[in-house]
């Protein structure tokens, strides 16, 4: 037995991080958010070439069209591969065929000089932010689905702030960006708070102190990875919808862990809060309503089913009418391949890092 279901949305991505698994780790253990951002993430991003972030970006699509999801949001940063980057990973989802929104995350936290620096907000914004901002109006400019996105408030001047809502507003797109994730940035709120609009996607939402407009993006998984607290959506009065911050893109499983942990916050949680948030993401991408995805349990439309079946399988996937998934595996590309191109530039993206 078997059902069909819509594609699923990843309403939050970091494509890049697809090569993360197996790469060296800190010299010594994070003990707050910021070390794991400067001894982890900030090191990987500042590796990351052309080359690197096709086949991060095509092994990561790959994994997400295997898992159902046929739609993606990513938030992309490569300090040291700014210009051209989006068209890159569009590239890569288009060879797979995975619908994307992308958006290149704005940052001052690279001096002029490309050293890695404490940002203050009454600074100015560096010749790297203002290169970001310059690749997501290039990149919005092409017609694909664009954002404007912006690493984090605490990591950026109030002048790149306020550069990257006016770029917002003169695209007509909305800003995604972290906010308030941890501790680090608990100040977004305030900071944000005369910019926000109702089209921004405000990733985390983890210690936001005041109601922001915009789509709260939640992410449970690596929001307990990082030890940064819970987020408790359900409290919100913005829409919600679910992300996995780069650990991959199964929605369904990110769907099961998004109602276990509201069930250990709250012992009168469901499940229907979980697949309302994650259904809530076809409205960044209604034509994903019309795919077609066939899974391995013939009760995956139930959310209380589904959040006590560990181990479906996305069986077959259509798209516009094609079938680009049959018998659990891709018909039009070859996903061994990608996983050797993918393994090979991730070794180059390791020796990069070390």
């Amino acid at each position: 037995m078997s059902a069909i279901t819509p594609g699923m949305v990843c309403a939050h991505h970091h494509l890049y991080s697809s090569l993360a698994r197996g790469m060296p780790g800190p010299l010594t253990t994070p003990t707050n958010f910021s070390e794991i951002l400067r001894d982890i993430w900030w090191k990987l991003d500042a590796a990351l070439d052309q080359e690197i972030i096709y086949w991060s970006a095509a092994l990561g699509a790959a994994e997400a069209l295997l898992s159902g999801t046929t739609s993606v949001i990513d938030h992309h940063e490569s300090p040291f591969c700014i210009e051209g980057s989006l068209d890159v990973i569009a590239d890569a989802c288009e060879f797979v065929g995975v619908r994307h929104l992308l958006s290149y995350g704005i940052t001052d936290r690279w001096s002029d000089n490309g050293a890695l620096v404490q940002v203050s907000p009454s600074g100015s914004m560096t010749q790297a932010a203002k290169r970001g901002l310059e690749e997501n109006k290039r990149y919005a400019l092409t017609g694909r689905p664009a954002m404007v996105g912006v690493h984090a408030a605490f990591t950026c001047t109030d002048d790149t702030l306020e550069h990257a809502a006016a770029l917002s507003e003169e695209l007509g797109v909305g800003v995604h960006i972290h906010v308030a994730e941890a501790p680090e940035d608990a100040n977004a709120g305030a900071r944000l708070e005369e910019f926000a609009r109702d089209n921004w996607l405000l990733v985390h939402a983890v210690h936001l102190d005041r109601y922001l407009p915009g789509v709260i993006a939640h992410n449970p998984r690596s929001n307990m990875n990082n030890s940064v607290g819970y987020a408790r959506p359900s409290l919100r009065t913005n829409t919600i919808v679910l992300g996995t911050d780069g650990i991959g893109a199964d929605m369904l499983e990110e769907f099961r862990l998004s109602f276990v942990r509201h069930r250990d916050d709250d012992r009168s949680a469901t499940p229907d809060n979980s697949w309302k948030w994650l259904q809530n993401g076809n409205q960044f991408f209604p034509e994903a309503l019309n795919d077609k995805v066939t899974w391995s349990y013939d009760h995956v439309d139930d959310p209380w089913k589904v959040a006590y079946t560990p181990g479906i399988r996305c069986v077959q996937v259509e798209m516009n009418g094609k079938k680009v998934v049959d018998n659990g595996l891709p018909v039009h590309f070859d996903i061994q391949e990608v996983r050797a191109k993918a393994s090979e530039q991730a070794a180059r993206l390791f020796e990069r890092m070390s």
